[in-house]
This record gives structure tokens, sequence and C-alpha cells, in this order.
């Protein structure tokens, strides 16, 4: 009856699934050649950092955007005290904007030789980390992009629910890229018709 008992290889698995937890995270494939796990190893450890610069530069931009005089209102003071803590809220967006990076620049060739001598995973987060700053500022030319950011994290309440501002960045990322993300299909070029 329990013939796999006696089987090593399946009691191995068995043992590998049941106790032991993957050691890497399994992140959505964006693209069905979506394997470039160094450079997605790259933009995770950078994740923390680049949202807290995005954060601060939507708050910078906005308060020049819709207070260019200064006026020391209740909103001034709230974008200004607040500190980039709690960026959870933005994470499925970042991931998202990473996804579209290695889209846009490596869906044909995941491998590539660079003969400089340099480590492939600094040069992904070099890469990585001035496309993120580039896309951050024309981003935050959108009065759209800068509310929903504001909303995720200076003026998230607690009893809100984040789908809606949610929603908003990605329909953001679709209309900024002409993508669009499907949850089964991942990242899939919009036809013009």
């Amino acid at each position: 009856m329990f013939r796999w008992i006696n089987n090593p290889i399946a009691i191995y698995f068995i043992f590998l699934f049941t106790f032991v937890k993957h050691p890497l995270p399994v992140l959505k494939k964006f693209f069905p050649r979506d394997k470039n796990f160094i450079l997605e190893k790259a933009q995770l450890s950078l994740e923390n950092s680049l949202m807290a610069y995005m954060v601060d530069f939507v708050k910078v931009e906005h308060l020049l955007n819709n207070n260019p005089l200064g006026i020391m209102d209740d909103t001034f003071l709230k974008i200004q005290s607040h500190t980039a803590e709690n960026l959870s809220h933005l994470s499925e967006f970042y991931l998202t904007l990473a996804g579209v990076f290695r889209y846009l620049y490596y869906s044909d060739n995941q491998l590539q030789f660079a003969f400089d001598g340099q480590d492939d995973f600094l040069r992904y987060q070099q890469q990585w980390s001035t496309t993120f700053k580039a896309w951050t500022k024309d981003f935050c030319k959108h009065d759209t992009f800068r509310r929903a950011v504001l909303e995720l994290t200076v003026f998230y309440p607690d009893d809100y629910s984040p789908q809606m501002a949610g929603l908003r960045l990605s329909a953001f990322i679709t209309k900024c890229f002409e993508l669009k993300i499907d949850f089964q299909k991942g990242i899939i070029r919009k036809s013009v018709a």
C-alpha cells in the first residue's frame, strides 16, 4: 500500500517539501523568459533604499507643485515631518516596476557577457538604480502618481484599504509604458486598436 516509504528519493522530497523552506523566494514571473535571477536579486536588495528615495522625491515635488509659497498648513507640516518607515504598501508597485524593467531591457537576452571585470550584481544594481530614479522623476510630473504615493505613505489612515491607490499606480504603469499587467499572463504589450 505505501511502497513510497521504501523509496529514499520519495522520502527525500517529502522531507524537503515538508520541513525545509525554499532558500530563494519565488517571485511572480512577469513574462515567460523572466529568469535573470541575479538582476532580480539586485533589484530586491535595493528595494528599501529606492522606495525611500521615491517617497522623499514625491514629497518634495508635491510641495513644490502644490504649495510653491511654502505656506505652513497642516498638510505641509504632515508631509515635512513624515519619515519613510513603513513602505510595505508600495512593495507591490516596486516589484511591478522591477518586472517592467526586466521586460523592457532584458526580455530577449537574459545573459550578457561583460568584459570590463565588473561584477554582474553590482552592474545590475547600478543600472536599476539609475533607471528607477529617472522613472521617479518622470512619474512625479503626474499629479495622480504623487497623490497615490502620498496616500500610501504620508496620509495612510489606520482603517484604509490600499487597493484603490494600488490600482491607480497599476493603471499609471499601464499608461506610462503601454504595457498591460495581467495577473495570470504577466506583462503583455498593449495592442493598439
